[in-house]
């Protein structure tokens, strides 16, 4: 299955489509939309197509979705490294960490479910960008890191139709 999100430039830089079979839900992009020439820290979701990884979720929060896709729970000393010199740069790392990271255990819910999108990761290129992910929308679809955000509902409806063999395309047209 090919996941398909396209920018809404009408709408405003950070929001766009996500669509898959029959479906069409609106999701938030990176604060300066979606760029093909992607960098750690720049604000942009990348264009191209990515497989998708696997599913992170707060257990302690929803119950694991189904889905497809290789699921694991997330931890309170969870991260994801962003620091780009570092050699575990663009992974799941375990905090306390010596360097730039993201905390995935947070107090807001937009990490309680995760798809972690292969971006620049087979293997990592320094600066070249770090933690794309499809997470929940905060209300009102505000604009993400670089990310995808969904409706926790639209989430757990997609992950339903996910499996190890499917991608993300990201495009501006």
């Amino acid at each position: 299955m090919d996941i398909v999100v396209n920018a809404q430039p009408a709408a405003g830089a950070h929001h766009g489509i996500l669509a898959w079979n029959s479906h069409q839900v609106p999701c938030a992009l990176g604060r300066a939309g979606i760029s093909p020439d992607k960098s750690e820290g720049d604000g942009a979701t990348p264009a191209g197509s990515f497989p998708l990884r696997q599913v992170l979720f707060r257990s302690d929060r929803i119950s694991p979705p189904r889905t497809g896709l290789p699921l694991a729970a997330i931890e309170p000393d969870d991260g994801w490294c962003d620091a780009p010199d570092h050699n575990l740069y663009n992974r799941l790392i375990r905090l306390p960490f010596d360097a730039s990271c993201e905390h995935l255990w947070r107090q807001d819910h937009r990490y309680d479910v995760i798809v972690v999108v292969g971006y620049n990761d087979d293997p990592p290129t320094p600066a070249k960008g770090s933690a794309i992910f499809i997470h929940l929308a905060g209300p009102e679809f505000p604009a993400t890191e670089g990310c995808v955000a969904l409706a926790a509902a639209d989430m757990l409806r997609l992950l339903t139709d996910c499996g190890p063999k499917d991608r993300i395309r990201i495009t501006t047209a």
